[in-house]
């Protein structure tokens, strides 16, 4: 394109555009101890120290009320064999069937809350709510994260946890999507390169 050519650029009215997003089972349960999975892609870090992440649900969701009574939830990752399970989750409201069984998921007790973690997810992140801001069709949890687990396959030689050994997939305007190839590590761009 020659310089100073303009790009021809459609104006849409305001909407949610910022994609990729990663799509994530989130485990719940309530106060007499019935458990749900359900699939969130509105989720996000909001800060490191303290730890802190963000999920928004909409108040009509099965779910909801459960994280409301409890204060508690497990953001477990999705890989591609996940896939599935991770749009199941998202279709299916736990009213009305048990997603656990359903999909074959396996529920583990987790150290810090109530909510189970997910066995065969590469990384659960226990959560407990801190504030719940009302935004509209969604309400915002905002939770400290209290503890972290990793499945140990997915270790490398030098005991660093490598999560592109479990295949990640993310969601895109509908679609689901496997990460690609690595184009480059964080600071790649100004770090020195090394002489020979």
């Amino acid at each position: 394109m020659a310089e100073g050519t303009k790009m021809a650029k459609q104006s849409w009215k305001p909407g949610n555009m910022l994609y990729p997003l990663p799509a994530v089972l989130v485990t719940v349960s309530d106060k007499a101890g019935n458990q749900n999975v359900f699939t969130v892609a509105w989720t996000g870090t909001v800060c490191s120290d303290p730890a802190m992440v963000s999920i928004s649900v909409r108040p009509e969701r099965y779910s909801h009320h459960m994280i409301e009574e409890t204060g508690e939830f497990v953001i477990n990752l999705t890989t591609e064999k996940l896939t599935f399970a991770t749009d199941y989750c998202g279709v299916k409201s736990g009213r009305d069937v048990n997603k656990f069984k359903e999909m074959k998921l396996t529920p583990i007790k987790a150290e810090k809350v109530s909510a189970p973690l997910i066995e065969e997810s590469p990384v659960n992140i226990e959560c407990k709510v801190k504030e719940v801001i009302k935004l509209g069709t969604h309400d915002m949890f905002l939770a400290e994260v209290v503890a972290v687990h990793a499945d140990e396959k997915y270790m490398d030689e030098k005991g660093k946890f490598s999560l592109s050994k479990a295949n990640p997939m993310v969601y895109s305007h509908g679609t689901y999507y496997s990460l690609g190839k690595e184009l480059g590590s964080f600071g790649y761009s100004v770090r020195k390169k090394k002489s020979k």
